[in-house]
C-alpha cells in the first residue's frame, strides 16, 4: 500500500486541480503494466516528477526516482526519500545508487530517470548521460521514454513560480519501450531518437505565444538558445564551486 507514496499521490493530484491545470495523457499503454523499465524523462522544471508520476499512477504503477543525494539534508524531503524507494544520487560517486537502480529494476520496479541530468534551460533535449542505457542493458528491461512539457511554465530555472491558479496545460506524452539490446551507445541513440521526436511533436501542437520565456528559440520564444543556456550552466557550476570553497574555507577556521 506504501501510505506514504499513497499521500503523496493524493496531495499531487489535489495540487492539480487546485491550480486548474488540465494535462493531458497520451501513450500511457506503453508504460509496462508490470516488470521493470527505466522511464527516461526530460528536465524542463522543478516539478516535472509530479505528472511522470500521475501518468504511472494511471497504469496503476509507481515511479522510483533518482534524486540528487544533497536533498536528503531538507528535512521533509530526506522523510520522502525513505518512504518512497526514492533512489539518492551522490554525482561525486554514483556507483552506489546504480546499483540500487538495477536491483530494483531487476525486482520489477519502474526507476525514474533524467538522462540530462540537469534542467534544460533552453526547454530542448541536453546532452544525456550514459546511466539510463546502461541500467537497462544490465538489468534487460526496456526504456520507456517519457516527454512532459508545459510544466516549466510553472516553475523553472532564472523564472519566478506561477503556482496559483493559473490553469496552464501540461502534456505527458509516453514512447514505446525501447528494448535492451546491442550496447549503451546505440540504446542511447534509440532513446534520443524517440524523446526527440516525442518532443517536437508535443512542442508543435502546443500554442506557443511568440516571444515568450517558456518557449524554445526556434518557435519564436526567447529562451536561451543551447550555446546561451550552456554559458549559464556554466555560470551556475562555478558559482556553486566558489560557495563550497568558502563554506570548506570557514569549517577550516
Amino acid at each position: 500500500m506504501e501510505p506514504v507514496y499513497r499521500t503523496l499521490e493524493l496531495v499531487a493530484a489535489t495540487a492539480v486541480r487546485a491550480t486548474g491545470s488540465r494535462i493531458g495523457f497520451h501513450g500511457l499503454e506503453n508504460i509496462p503494466a508490470t516488470g521493470g523499465a527505466v522511464v527516461a524523462i526530460n528536465h524542463t522544471g522543478y516539478v516535472d516528477w509530479l505528472p511522470a508520476g500521475l501518468a504511472a499512477r494511471r497504469r496503476g504503477r509507481r515511479l522510483r526516482f533518482m534524486i540528487k543525494a544533497e536533498m536528503q539534508d531538507v528535512r521533509l524531503v530526506g522523510f520522502l526519500i525513505k518512504r518512497t524507494g526514492t533512489i539518492p544520487v551522490d554525482r561525486r560517486a554514483g556507483a552506489g545508487a546504480y546499483a540500487v537502480a538495477v536491483r530494483q529494476l531487476r525486482e520489477g520496479e519502474l526507476v525514474a530517470v533524467y538522462p540530462e541530468a540537469t534542467i534544460s534551460r533552453s526547454f530542448e533535449l541536453k546532452g544525456f548521460k550514459t546511466g539510463a542505457a546502461r541500467m537497462a542493458l544490465e538489468a534487460q528491461v526496456p526504456i520507456v521514454p517519457m516527454i512532459i512539457w508545459g510544466v516549466h511554465r510553472l516553475w523553472t530555472k532564472d523564472h519566478p513560480k506561477a503556482l496559483g491558479r493559473k490553469k496552464i496545460p501540461i502534456e505527458v506524452c509516453v514512447g514505446a519501450p525501447i528494448a535492451p539490446q546491442g550496447d549503451a551507445t546505440a540504446m542511447e541513440a534509440a532513446m534520443r531518437e524517440s524523446m526527440t521526436a516525442l518532443l517536437d511533436r508535443v512542442q508543435t501542437e502546443y500554442p506557443h505565444p511568440e516571444g515568450a520565456y517558456w518557449v524554445p528559440r526556434r518557435l519564436g520564444g526567447t529562451a536561451p538558445t543551447h550555446e546561451e543556456a550552456a554559458r549559464l550552466d556554466e555560470a551556475e557550476l562555478a558559482e556553486r564551486a566558489r560557495r563550497r570553497a568558502e563554506r570548506d574555507a570557514r569549517s577550516r577556521r
